[in-house]
């Protein structure tokens, strides 16, 4: 079908802009933190269709208290639309208001994007309510039916019979202003929600609520470089990313991962500005000037909503004291947030015997975010001297082993060396510290990249999760792990959660794309794939080439062309094309790409190059290169199972055997 054409879909004049009569007051949205962007998609939809809305932060007047703005508004509603989702049911604020509203007897509307199973409570809230079920990755094309249910106020749905009711059901009669939404609503949820998520907006869309924020939670922002030459960025990151990691560890204080605690490095944002988008009460602060042997910390600890100073302390120290310093900081954060710890609970700072062997490990984490080839040799390098200065230094270890395989990822060391290399690295840091997360996490990584053993990666990475729960890390793997194994649900949920954990790292929502393509929600991954840009720019982690193949695969063939022709990188150019022109009808085109990407990158994309074979129903051609993928161990094919370009290899018996090759049959 050609783009921007609908089946059935009759011309229609343009809508009305007269607002249609709500008794009581204002339809109120509510909506767990992270699914922000579809709650103001719909937002927009039902105004634009002159249905006046409530939807915090925005109707939170200035000076309100947040929690009273929320009551009043749910008093006064006529109804209540709830964005269920897995971060839904987790989410207790949500769960206040669909009881408060259910308590007034206000109806409710839910508008159902994921399968996720209802817990009782809210099944037993939500068990008469009217739902629109989206979770078949047709949001976009939901939303009339929302109008139309929120015009009818109970009339147009049925009430949810179980936990995986049947989906609303409305009158299937349209006006003319509905007909015309149907497009306007999928241009809001494919371009528009991307823009609600620009830094002027971090403090209002990331997080539902300042009030919401844990009373036990902090984040630790990048310490400012006071060295006079301004030439230890990497020794003040270090200071910073050391304690996230030490107070994370303890029980009861919620600590935001690294990249959302350092997305705001170098950026024009308040403490408050901060602190409300990362849902934090307290911001720990502070500076690092080190010269010679000598080193000079400053760090104090704030509350972000009155900017009252809880904690300030001035360290003038020798270098190695480092830990030292760490240590009484952490502990320093302990006691002015009164945390009650157990015996023995207090974090300890990575402990190693060197200053030297310390500045060489901070070096080398500050390298290895820059994912070059030369940056991770590099990296190596240092990891390796730190550890001929201290062989005993568990983390050091640990980081080696990750960025053995990062460098087998880039394809700078072969598959033996970095498996042998990077074994014996893990080996020798749980040998050192069995607690150590981030050794369990390299072993997983091992285990995942070198052996495809999915069983030992699953239970290295749960040892990693039982020693921090909440690390975005480990819970980012657990959904790839997830994904390759064929739990497409289960995947989607700890993406979610590794969002809600670092809500402004982007490979977090790079990866929640994957598998809302994976499962055929395309208008969500969409979403995910333009907020992964608008964190992580240029390329989001992918994500400017799966924008395009997710467009590709929803239908619109001519935009995703358009799409590929704008990407960076000849592969990614060629294989858009491929696919594009042959979903087209220009098979002649499609030929000649193809050629050009088998030409050009057999060597290093058989796995993309299969996909394309495999889009085009060119089935032999594409188990060739598959078979090729799994021999040269191409990083990708762990995704075969889930891959959609792939779906039309399914029913060949060779695909059954092909699972067998990488340990993936049912």
């Amino acid at each position: 079908m050609p783009e921007g054409v609908g089946e059935g879909t009759d011309p229609a004049p343009a809508p009305s802009a007269d607002p249609v009569v709500i008794p009581g007051g204002k339809v109120f949205i509510s909506y767990a933190s992270h699914e922000a962007a579809i709650a103001n998609a719909l937002c927009d939809a039902l105004e634009a269709a002159g249905i006046p809305c409530w939807i915090a932060p925005r109707d939170v007047r200035p000076g309100d208290f947040y929690a009273d703005a929320i009551v009043h508004a749910i008093t006064n509603c006529p109804m209540l639309v709830l964005v269920l989702s897995q971060a839904a049911i987790d989410s207790p604020h949500v769960l206040r208001e669909v009881e408060r509203a259910s308590s007034k007897r206000r109806p409710i509307i839910t508008f159902r994007i994921d399968t996720a199973p209802l817990p009782p409570g809210l099944e037993y809230f939500l068990s008469a309510s009217q739902w629109l079920d989206a979770s078949g990755g047709s949001a976009d094309r939901k939303i009339p039916e929302l109008i139309e249910a929120v015009r009818g106020r109970g009339t147009a749905g049925q009430a949810a019979p179980s936990l995986m009711g049947a989906p609303l059901q409305v009158s299937r009669k349209r006006t003319a202003t509905v007909a015309v939404l149907t497009a306007l609503v999928a241009a809001i949820l494919v371009y528009s929600m991307a823009n609600k998520f620009r830094l002027s907006n971090h403090v209002s869309s990331l997080q539902h609520a300042t009030a919401a924020a844990p009373a036990h939670s902090v984040a630790v922002l990048p310490f400012v470089d006071m060295s006079e030459k301004k030439d230890q960025e990497y020794f003040s990151d270090g200071m910073s990313e050391e304690l996230i990691d030490m107070l994370t560890k303890i029980p009861g204080l919620r600590v935001p991962a690294r990249t959302s605690s350092f997305y705001f490095k170098g950026k024009a944002a308040t403490i408050t500005d901060i602190a409300n988008a990362l849902s934090v009460l307290y911001v720990l602060e502070g500076s690092v000037r080190t010269s010679g042997k000598t080193l000079r910390v400053t760090a104090q600890l704030i509350r972000a909503d009155n900017g009252y100073h809880l904690w300030s302390q001035s360290y003038d120290r020798d270098l190695d004291d480092i830990f030292k310093v760490q240590d009484e900081i952490a502990g320093a954060v302990t006691k002015a947030l009164k945390l009650s710890l157990l015996e023995g609970e207090e974090p300890k700072a990575a402990q190693t015997t060197s200053g030297e062997a310390y500045t060489l490990y901070v070096q080398a984490k500050a390298l290895i975010l820059h994912s070059t080839v030369a940056d991770a040799e590099t990296a190596a390098n240092y990891l390796q001297h730190a550890l001929r200065i201290d062989p005993r230094f568990a983390p050091a270890w640990a980081r080696l082993a990750q960025t053995l395989t990062f460098q087998f990822e880039l394809g700078s060391l072969s598959y033996d060396q970095a498996r042998n290399q990077a074994g014996q690295a893990v080996l020798r840091a749980l040998e050192i510290d069995p607690t150590l997360a981030a050794a369990h996490l390299s072993s997983a990584r091992v285990r995942y990249f070198f052996d495809w053993d999915w069983p030992a990666a699953e239970t290295e990475i749960q040892r990693a999760l039982q020693v921090e729960p909440e690390n975005a890390d480990a819970l980012r793997w657990a959904g790839a792990l997830a994904r390759t194994v064929g739990h497409l649900e289960e995947a989607v949920v700890l993406f979610q959660k590794a969002i809600d954990r670092d809500p402004l790292d982007g490979a977090n929502y790079a990866m929640l794309g994957s598998a809302n393509v994976a499962g055929g929600r395309f208008s969500l991954a969409e979403v995910a794939y333009r907020k992964a840009l608008e964190l992580s720019p240029p390329e989001g982690f992918g994500s400017r080439a799966s924008l395009r193949v997710a467009q590709l695969e929803s239908g619109q063939a001519a935009t995703a062309l358009a799409g590929f022709e704008q990407l960076d990188r000849d592969e990614d150019r060629q294989r858009g094309r491929a696919m594009a022109y042959f979903a087209l009808g220009q098979k002649a085109k499609s030929d000649a790409a193809v050629a050009e990407l088998e030409g050009r990158y057999a060597q290093t994309n058989p796995t993309e190059i299969a996909e394309v074979h495999a889009f085009r129903g060119d089935i032999d051609e594409a188990f060739v290169w598959l078979d090729r993928a799994v021999r040269q161990r191409d990083n990708p094919v762990t995704f075969v199972k889930t891959d959609r370009l792939l779906a039309k290899l399914r029913g060949d018996p060779r695909y059954t055997t092909f699972l067998r090759k990488m340990n993936l049959q049912d």
